[in-house]
């Protein structure tokens, strides 16, 4: 964890960075909404790693772009991109999608092919995980959890009471989480990404 004035590239480098010389290493995915300034320092920081860029916060753009009356239609359409049974069919679906909505909703359309890629980087991993890896859903609960803890204190006196504050939420879902029938992804379904020796999952929710 960090406490900083902005989130910033500067920020977010020294950040993962401080993870890096903290031993985590072999990381294949980061899960986040599109903040430029994380995207660039996961690039410079974790080169190699795939970027998978959040579902649900994609969603939300897509619909504040179309009316209301539509929404649903849209929403229906886009997301028969993640019910695809393999990265082909994914990324061909996602094609479809975007010359379907081009007449009607041609900057709907634009969204999803410019963000192609990231959207669809989930597909390159096991289909086991692709329900767990396509949205940054996995810390939602731990965010709102700290969210309800710190909007009671109000105003922290400095950053090491913050600090405190969360550091005690985190270890409680960590605690939560070491026991085997509540860890996000099993380690049996991790072994699927066998011959890798060591995988870093990291997710956030800029």
């Amino acid at each position: 964890m960090a406490v900083g004035d902005s989130e910033d590239r500067a920020f977010w480098t020294e950040f993962l960075s401080g993870l890096r010389e903290r031993g985590l290493s072999g990381v294949q995915l980061v899960i986040s909404d599109a903040h430029l300034g994380l995207k660039a320092a996961i690039a410079q920081v974790f080169a190699g790693a795939a970027w998978q860029r959040c579902r649900v916060h994609f969603m939300r753009n897509v619909l504040a772009r179309v009316p209301k009356a539509s929404s649903a239609m849209v929403a229906a359409l886009i997301r028969t991109i993640f019910a695809q049974p393999d990265e082909d069919s994914v990324r061909a679906q996602l094609a479809d999608v975007a010359s379907r909505l081009e007449p009607t909703y041609p900057g709907v359309a634009e969204l999803l092919v410019e963000a192609r890629e990231d959207l669809c980087a989930f597909a390159t991993f096991p289909a086991p995980h692709w329900s767990k890896i396509w949205s940054s859903n996995s810390i939602e609960r731990l965010n709102g959890e700290i969210k309800r803890r710190t909007r009671v204190v109000g105003i922290f006196p400095n950053d090491a009471s913050a600090l405190r504050l969360i550091t005690a939420v985190c270890v409680e879902q960590h605690d939560e989480w070491l026991v085997a029938e509540k860890r996000y992804i099993a380690e049996g379904s991790m072994a699927l990404l066998k011959p890798l020796p060591i995988l870093g999952v990291a997710t956030t929710n800029a």
